[in-house]
């Protein structure tokens, strides 16, 4: 089980738990605000992109090629930009807080 937090933009902190999908999923089934998944996780619209807070970077690891050339194509991004719809929910995303960049 894993507790992920997800700071909207209109800065609600929005606290879930789950122990599988992708991170995208959990918060598209909970109405997180600002995360919507419109390709269904398939990596092809930044629907779902997300800042990790820095001090969590070591628990997501680092962003695929496919998913860095669709960041690129955000205004939002930077360094600690990850797409929701990538990252699988495990233990190790356990404590784990998302500021949504959209």
């Amino acid at each position: 089980m894993a507790k992920i937090t997800f700071i909207t933009q209109n800065e609600e902190e929005i606290t879930l738990e789950a122990d599988s999908g992708s991170v995208m999923e959990l918060a598209v089934e909970n109405g997180v605000e600002g995360i919507d998944g419109d390709c269904g996780g398939v990596c092809s619209c930044a629907t779902c992109h997300v800042h990790v807070l820095p001090e969590f970077v070591s628990k997501t690891g680092e962003a695929s090629e496919i998913e860095k050339d669709m960041l690129e194509l955000d205004d939002k991004v930077n360094e600690y930009s990850r797409l929701s719809c990538q990252m699988e929910i495990s233990e190790d995303l356990d404590g784990i807080i998302l500021k949504v960049a959209n």
